[in-house]
């Protein structure tokens, strides 16, 4: 077996609304929402209920609390730009603290012997531009080598050998046309040389891409800011809150979208008609994923029999990049 194969295989959505790591044992998702600690003692009130803290990493940038409820317990850090994929400090300990969860969900703890080869997927919008090849530098930079931190008081070490880098979209493509080996599913594989369409809605974009005869169409292609943040925005018309803290909101199902939701998807499916045309129609498929894919339910309607979504659409990048490794293996 040669040194490729012994590595641990991973694939990584880092997406603006939660931080998905796919590998042998399925996946874990890490909310994206960091906070500064700032050193501040957690209060037990008597009489009230007692809020369980998030996962506190303390790494070479400082001490933070990442995932969900972070922003209930220090400074939030709501940096959505792409610069953050360029490994800062938030960055960081958002991968540490999704590791740290991965790490968890295999059975292990602590220092992890065996290297890492990871394949993370950035929005379309970032690797299309005049900057792309400078940022895929920085993320592979940032993320090849040596990682050491602690997670609640645990101490956790790994070493990344091997970074590549691919758009999230197709990381939605692969997650239909393959299996868990990494090999081709025999009614789907002549997708692959016909036409395909994917719309990838996360929380930050909404991404489409179509693939003809294993090939990009270029004309198709486009990323938008039109993601589920634009929903938590109109919801948001105040501001009287934080992202995160709307994004928790939604995700206990106890923010009311009633009026907001409509407006959404009319912006969405307005981002498809404009790039898409008809077009559509002559497609093999059309693949729903991201979080979005379980908020627009009637959005598969609209493509008439050609609409699929994902058995998990959350985790269907991330899963769809594993595969891909897979199949590079094969």
């Amino acid at each position: 077996m040669n040194a490729k194969n012994q590595m641990i295989t991973l694939g990584v959505d880092a997406g603006n609304g939660a931080f998905k790591i796919f590998g042998e044992h399925g996946g874990q998702e890490t909310l994206s929402q960091v906070a500064w600690n700032g050193k501040q003692t957690v209060v037990s009130t008597l009489g009230l209920r007692k809020q369980k803290p998030p996962l506190r990493i303390q790494n070479e940038h400082g001490s933070f609390y990442v995932g969900a409820g972070a922003h209930d317990f220090g400074r939030p850090v709501e940096n959505l730009d792409v610069e953050r994929f360029n490994g800062t400090p938030e960055m960081v300990a958002l991968f540490h603290g999704a590791m740290t969860h991965a790490i968890q969900g295999a059975g292990k703890a602590g220092a992890v012997d065996e290297p890492f080869s990871v394949i993370i997927g950035l929005p379309q919008g970032i690797l299309t531009n005049d900057l792309a090849e400078a940022t895929k530098e920085n993320v592979s930079r940032w993320l090849r080598g040596k990682h050491a931190w602690s997670a609640d008081g645990q101490a956790y070490s790994i070493k990344v050998e091997e970074v590549r880098v691919a758009s999230q979209a197709s990381g939605g493509l692969f997650d239909y046309l393959l299996d868990m080996d990494g090999k081709f599913i025999a009614e789907r594989k002549k997708a692959f040389t016909g036409e395909v369409g994917i719309i990838s809605i996360g929380f930050g974009t909404v991404e489409l891409l179509v693939v003809r005869d294993r090939a990009p169409v270029q004309k198709f292609i486009t990323s938008t800011t039109s993601g589920v943040r634009r929903l938590l925005e109109i919801v948001n018309g105040q501001q009287l809150y934080s992202l995160g803290e709307l994004d928790i909101k939604l995700r206990n199902k106890t923010l009311d979208i009633s009026t907001a939701l409509p407006i959404w998807e009319r912006e969405v499916m307005s981002v498809v008609d404009h790039q898409w045309e008809k077009a559509w129609r002559r497609f093999a498929a059309v693949l729903i994923v991201g979080g979005g894919a379980l908020l627009l339910k009637d959005l598969p309607l609209k493509f008439e029999g050609k609409g699929y979504v994902p058995d998990q659409p959350v985790h269907s990048i991330a899963r769809g990049l594993y595969k891909m490794s897979m199949l590079r293996k094969r």
